[in-house]
C-alpha cells in the first residue's frame, strides 16, 4: 500500500516537472488553453500533496499500547486491605441475616488477620452453634475491600 503511494507521488512529481519544463521551452506567449492546463496541473499537485499530508498526520496519531500479559501485583499498602473472597460467609441468625468474614478462614488465608480491627469482631449464634468472625460492613467502613479475583 505504501509503495503504491510513493510510486504515484513520484509519477505526479515527474509529470509536473515535464509540464513546467515544457512551459519554459515554449515561446513567451500564453494562450488561454495553456494557462488552464497549467492551473489544472497545479491543482492536481495540490490535491495529491494534501492527500499525502493527511495520510502522514493519521500515521502520527496512531500509536500502539502494549499491555503486559500478567497484571502487576498490587503494592503491599493496598494489598493489605483486600480480604479473600472465599472467607465471606452469609448466616441466618436469631437477629437476622449477617455477612461475616470467618475468623478461622481469615487466619488461614489472610496474612494480616492479626491486624483486623477488634471493633469488627463478632460472635453470633446460628443453627450450627456459635460462630466467630468479622462483620463485613464494619470492615468496609474501616477501608477493607473484598478481593474480586
Amino acid at each position: 500500500m505504501t509503495l503504491r503511494i510513493h510510486r504515484q507521488f513520484i509519477g505526479a512529481v515527474a509529470a509536473a516537472a515535464i509540464a513546467i519544463t515544457g512551459f519554459s521551452a515554449a515561446p513567451a506567449r500564453a494562450g488561454d488553453d495553456e494557462v488552464g492546463a497549467a492551473l489544472a496541473a497545479l491543482l492536481g499537485l495540490a490535491i495529491v500533496g494534501a492527500v499525502i499530508h493527511d495520510r502522514n498526520k493519521d500515521k502520527k496519531k496512531r500509536h500502539t499500547v502494549h499491555t503486559p500479559v500478567h497484571p502487576k501485583p498490587l503494592p503491599k499498602r493496598v494489598n493489605r486491605k483486600l480480604l479473600p473472597q472465599q472467607c465471606l460467609r452469609s448466616f441466618n441468625t436469631d437477629r437476622g441475616h449477617r455477612r461475616v468474614f470467618g475468623q478461622r478462614c481469615l487466619h488461614n488465608n489472610y496474612k494480616y488477620a492479626h491486624s483486623l480491627p477488634a471493633a469488627c469482631h463478632r460472635e453470633f449464634y446460628t443453627d450450627r452453634g456459635w460462630r466467630r468472625g468479622y462483620g463485613a460492613r464494619c470492615l468496609d467502613r474501616h477501608g477493607y475491600q473484598l478481593a474480586r479475583r
